[in-house]
């Protein structure tokens, strides 16, 4: 009987390398909350429209996501080092550029390729981590603390843009990445080592082409439906992007080297972790999205101080994620899987009897609490499933899921919360949306149990795995 070789252990040298990984993370986190506070300030100052405040907004996240699957894969062929080197500063001079924008197509333009940049450096940085981290049990420590970063970006971007907009101009909230992305220029090049699949082709242009194709017209479509409810021109953009997406699966089949592995899907544990990331995705966006009206609509907050009611489930998620691998090493992956859900299940479950801001923020503790253990395990299972030299094309599926949750979850879970506001229509405004929240909460109490279920019964696994690398030479 063959034994399987004992994964190396990560030395010192590596934990700080992650470190040098958590700053475009923590960055990019960073980015999204202080847009949102500078937006009033810039908008008056450049004459924004509404139209173009909007794609102010929106642009980074549409190209983000669509260059997501292609960055991802050319990592894994240049090399993932190399890219992040490059995303970083490309991303630094973007910044400068939006920083000092004197009209809003100037703006939108720098906020276009500060999303492309960007789209090099989530599957770049987690890639990384994969190959720095072999050992299964570090591997889950790792993604832990990958994660706790990018929710502490999320913490810290009210705080810091606030401070910045108190006493600098609103191009400045832009310039917070330009000395990070300077120091992992600095730093990157002496403690990240480069990894790079050798045996891989060319990237093929008409795949890059009809991934972009697929995801661009899906997302904004769904964005537009979550944003202004039913229309013809989003409906049809969605419609047209599930199209080329069929298209974009058959090129993939008949290429040597494709864009999209797709023997990825057909590994074990591999499609089921990223169904769950998709649908965990999917229930948080609807729940946050119903959460912010509550705060904002009935209980009559301002954004900044509705965000500060988010504090607490942002810490317990963080605690999730880090008490992720212990529960993973007692209880086993799949049980401390279906527990994190079942307690998520729980939260949300409280959410549907949500009458003040107490409540509301308790039972979004109470599922964030839960909720970080399956994700983050979820993560290790995608990474660890596939061979780490495509682990590039891992990541960057995960983020596009991500992505594409959140934008589903918004259309299909907001639009749920409007219908049944409307019908109550009687109990007056607060009581409305308050009617709204109850029922998207219940539904994502019942998605976040039939999660429980999915993980303890496909991702339960009697036998030692084999190698990452022979399973998917196995499928394809």
């Amino acid at each position: 009987m063959t034994e399987t070789p004992v994964a190396a252990k990560a030395t010192r040298r590596e934990w700080i390398a992650l470190g040098v990984l958590a700053l475009p993370t923590l960055l990019l986190s960073l980015d999204v909350g202080v847009l949102y506070l500078a937006l009033p300030r810039l908008s008056a100052d450049l004459g924004a429209s509404s139209t173009e405040r909007l794609w102010i907004v929106d642009i980074y996240s549409f190209l983000l996501a669509g260059f997501l699957v292609t960055m991802g894969t050319l990592g894994d062929r240049i090399g993932r080092r190399r890219l992040l080197l490059i995303g970083a500063a490309a991303f630094g001079l973007a910044s400068v550029a939006a920083a000092f924008s004197t009209s809003p197509g100037l703006l939108i333009a720098s906020r276009a390729l500060l999303g492309i940049a960007g789209a090099t450096l989530m599957p770049s940085t987690m890639a990384l981590i994969r190959n720095l981290f072999p050992d299964p049990a570090e591997l889950g420590r790792a993604i832990g603390v990958w994660f706790s970063c990018f929710l502490g970006g999320v913490l810290l971007g009210p705080v810091i843009g606030g401070l910045l907009l108190d006493h600098f101009w609103w191009g400045s909230v832009f310039l917070v990445g330009v000395p990070v992305m300077a120091l992992l220029l600095v730093v990157g090049p002496i403690l990240l080592p480069e990894y790079r699949d050798s045996s891989a082709g060319r990237v093929d242009l008409a795949s890059v082409l009809l991934s972009l194709a697929t995801i661009l017209p899906v997302v904004w479509g769904l964005k537009e439906l979550a944003r202004s409810g039913w229309a013809l021109g989003p409906g049809i953009a969605v419609v047209v992007g599930l199209a080329v997406g069929v298209a974009f699966v058959r090129r993939q089949r008949r290429l040597t080297h494709p864009l999209l592995e797709l023997g990825l899907f057909r590994l074990p544990r591999f499609t089921p972790a990223l169904t769950i990331q998709l649908l965990a995705g999917v229930v948080m966006a609807g729940i946050s999205f119903e959460a912010a009206l509550y705060l904002q609509v009935v209980e009559g907050l301002d954004p900044l101080h509705a965000g500060f009611w988010l504090v607490p489930q942002n810490l317990a998620m963080i605690i999730g994620l880090n008490v992720a691998p212990r529960a993973a090493r007692r209880l086993g992956t799949s049980t401390a899987m279906a527990i994190g859900f079942g307690v998520g299940g729980i939260g949300l479950a409280l959410l549907t009897q949500t009458d003040s801001v107490a409540s509301l923020a308790a039972g979004l503790t109470v599922t964030c609490l839960g909720l970080g253990v399956p994700m983050a395990l979820a993560m290790n299972l995608l990474l660890a499933a596939a061979p780490a030299e495509r682990a590039g094309s891992v990541a960057s599926l995960s983020e596009t899921g991500t992505e594409a949750g959140i934008a589903l979850g918004v259309a299909m879970l907001g639009s749920l919360g409007t219908i049944v506001a409307r019908h109550h229509v009687d109990a007056g405004p607060n009581g409305a949306f308050t009617a709204g929240l109850h029922v998207v909460a219940g539904v994502g109490a019942a998605a976040f149990f039939i999660c429980a279920l999915i993980t303890a019964v496909l991702l339960r696994t009697k036998a030692e795995p084999a190698p990452a690398t022979e399973e998917l030479a196995a499928v394809s």
